[in-house]
């Protein structure tokens, strides 16, 4: 089975990154299972219901995200309702929405998908290690693909928690600094692993966002509103193939396509 993993999808222009770029890429390569990190899909941070649905109709299979998805209010009974749209697993319980989901693929396969937060450099979560061990007890009884959106800031953590995991799943991909590592790999126990699959977004901003808005930030340290970048576009993204049979990945190709 061949997983297309789609890095965080930042406003319109990376949406339509997506609708331009996806087809040709479910083509070429031959893709059963379409994974994307849509935190920031609505106007550079958040998600809402017409940004998820116009990513679902564009291909997308599940839509995972990270510590933006509360950016707009309306996700809060959105992800109440539409289970495709996960958030990270270890929030609280009492939070709306779910970390984990089983879906049955193209080839009519259950694939399995995690949504997890890192804690370093981030917002106070549950522990992601434990809460994904425990997530995958039951997980594993109803697939053996599965796949992991780990969000995270820290490369030690990312890099940890895919080998805490190595063997138990067919992959642990990196989202969240929007900046695509060169370190792809399938780790000893079989697990694809990434440090960050990067951005789907435009190319000249900062990770997404108006460069010199970014500048002035950093020169006088005031508070200012961001706007996503305008021009062309990038697409990030991942090709896993996993052994059906085994769950284990034998291959994990880095991709990034500009979209004019």
């Amino acid at each position: 089975m061949k997983i297309l993993f789609i890095g965080d999808i930042v406003g319109k222009p990376g949406r339509m990154a997506v609708k331009a770029l996806l087809p040709n890429l479910v083509s070429r390569y031959k893709i059963d299972f379409i994974v994307a990190n849509g935190e920031n899909a609505a106007g550079g941070f958040g998600i809402t219901e017409s940004t998820a649905s116009e990513l679902f109709f564009y291909g997308i299979d599940i839509i995972t995200t990270g510590n933006h998805v509360w950016d707009k209010k309306e996700a809060l009974p959105y992800l109440a309702k539409e289970h495709r749209v996960l958030r990270p697993l270890n929030y609280p319980p009492g939070v709306p929405g779910s970390g984990s989901l089983v879906f049955t693929s193209r080839k009519k396969i259950p694939v399995a998908v995690l949504n997890v937060s890192g804690r370093v450099f981030m917002n106070i979560f549950d522990c992601p290690f434990r809460s994904a061990k425990a997530a995958l007890e039951d997980i594993h009884e109803s697939a053996k693909i599965i796949i992991v959106d780990f969000h995270a800031e820290a490369t030690s953590e990312k890099l940890a928690f895919g080998y805490y995991l190595d063997g138990q799943v067919s992959a642990v991909i990196g989202t969240h600094t929007h900046v695509q590592t060169a370190d792809e790999r399938i780790l000893p126990g079989g697990t694809a692993y990434i440090t960050d699959v990067g951005m789907t977004g435009p190319l000249l901003g900062v990770i997404g966002i108006e460069k010199d808005q970014v500048i002035d930030r950093f020169l006088t340290h005031m508070p200012r509103r961001f706007d996503v970048a305008e021009g062309k576009a990038i697409l990030s993204a991942v090709v896993i193939e996993v052994d059906e049979q085994r769950g284990k990945a034998t291959g994990i190709q880095r991709l990034q396509l500009t979209n004019p």
